[in-house]
């Protein structure tokens, strides 16, 4: 099969990767892509965002699959628009892909469900904010309402910042302060008349959000990631897909808008349970990677599976042994602003490593150089016989790269 992946960052990279890995896709698109992609896939110069474009090229190219990886395209009807020229679309439609796009929604369909999630209120004036506020005490929860690329929250014992953040954002839901780590847990899920909902649960995985060592400094899109979680529950798995997936997607096709896609539970495991802290309609970023390193069944009959309603019939995803890190190096200044045009070395020395590989997301090229072109720059995924193992070499693998005001975490799966 052919298959068209749309996006621009790492995620997209780690899935182009996997897809060109199967021995089931003859041919793998990327658009608009990125250096790292054009190495395994040709790229197309088509905005993720025009929905009129992205179905004309998969129907232009005469692809079998479609797979939309980024947020904001899902949340605008992307994946609706390239369903409606006949060819299949992993992502959910814009209604569903609204359990991202509106956290206000999302908590209306966990409470609906009786999924466990933290309290909290929608606010859209001052008043309201500063009586959830009173409500809740600190550590204050506040979150933008809409998408925010994975920087619309503020968790802070600072009450004043918690009410600007809110002030910046209009309208906001205000939580409870969940105490505990928290976990990501991906479901596919495909739906049809007959089987009803399927999901599969992959690896639970551990992002870390902040800037800084120790989860100090502002919110990020995510400074790196790793799996498996060797201390979490045995039977963490099976727990969210009982309480959480499952539920979450039966209240949705019992609404009328049955979610297909990839289903992305955030979750704090409390003193009290697991709790959900948020609901993503994607993979996640950067998450995505160590899982797509530790994969061991084809992608894509999963991906076509979901997308066409046939998900029951595909065998659920197997695992490789070991563990897989991913450490993300940024530019300068982010996750403020961000650093473009530095000029990266490095990453060839990795090219031929059978256990270390480079995902690009903020790079570009320039003069025959590869550059900086974003904010978090490119990923170092390695894999090992543990997360130590694991850990070891991706950070030997960062040490090989270099480019003016690189930043990274040094504490990514530290003591796991």
């Amino acid at each position: 099969m052919d298959v068209l992946v749309i996006g621009t960052g790492g995620r997209e990279h780690a899935l182009v990767r996997a897809l060109a890995a199967d021995p089931g896709v003859e041919r793998v698109h990327a658009a608009p892509g990125n250096p790292g992609m054009a190495q395994l896939a040709t790229l197309h110069d088509v905005d993720p965002m025009d929905a009129t474009a992205v179905s004309g090229l998969a129907t232009g190219l005469g692809v079998d699959l479609v797979v939309i990886g980024p947020e904001a395209p899902l949340v605008a009807g992307v994946a609706d628009a390239v369903r409606a020229v006949g060819t299949p679309c992993f992502g959910p439609t814009a209604e569903a892909a609204r359990l991202e796009g509106s956290k206000a929604f999302a908590k209306d369909v966990m409470t609906a469900a009786g999924v466990p999630t933290a309290a909290a209120r929608v606010c859209s004036t001052p008043d309201e904010v500063e009586a959830a506020l009173d409500a809740f005490g600190p550590p204050y929860v506040v979150k933008d309402d809409g998408l925010a690329a994975g920087k619309g929250v503020v968790v802070t014992q600072d009450r004043s910042l918690a009410a600007d953040h809110a002030q910046a954002c209009g309208r906001v839901v205000v939580e409870e302060y969940l105490d505990g780590p928290e976990v990501s847990l991906f479901g596919l899920c495909g739906w049809n008349e007959v089987d009803g909902t399927t999901v599969y649960p992959l690896l639970p995985a551990q992002d870390f959000k902040r800037i800084g060592d120790g989860d100090e400094g502002p919110n990020t899109g995510g400074m790196g990631a790793y799996t498996p979680l060797t201390w979490a529950p045995d039977d963490l798995g099976d727990e969210v897909l009982r309480t959480v997936l499952q539920p979450t997607v039966d209240e949705m096709a019992g609404r009328g808008t049955p979610f297909a896609g990839l289903l992305y539970a955030g979750l704090a495991l409390t003193s009290r349970g697991v709790r959900v802290v948020e609901f993503n309609a994607r993979f996640g970023d950067p998450e995505t990677q160590p899982l797509m390193a530790l994969l061991d069944s084809p992608l894509s009959p999963l991906l076509l599976g979901a997308a066409t309603g046939s998900l029951a019939a595909v065998p659920p995803p197997a695992w490789k042994p070991g563990a897989a890190v991913t450490v993300v190096m940024a530019s300068k200044g982010y996750p403020e602003g961000s650093s473009k045009g530095d000029v990266i070395v490095g990453t060839e020395s990795l090219a031929d490593d059978p256990f270390v590989h480079v995902v690009h997301a903020g790079t570009a090229l320039a003069d025959g150089h590869l550059v900086t072109a974003g904010g978090r720059v490119l990923a170092v995924t390695a894999v090992g016989t543990d997360v130590a193992d694991a850990r070891a070499r991706a950070y030997d693998g960062v040490a090989a790269i270099s480019f003016p005001g690189a930043q990274w975490r040094r504490d990514i799966a530290a003591g796991r």
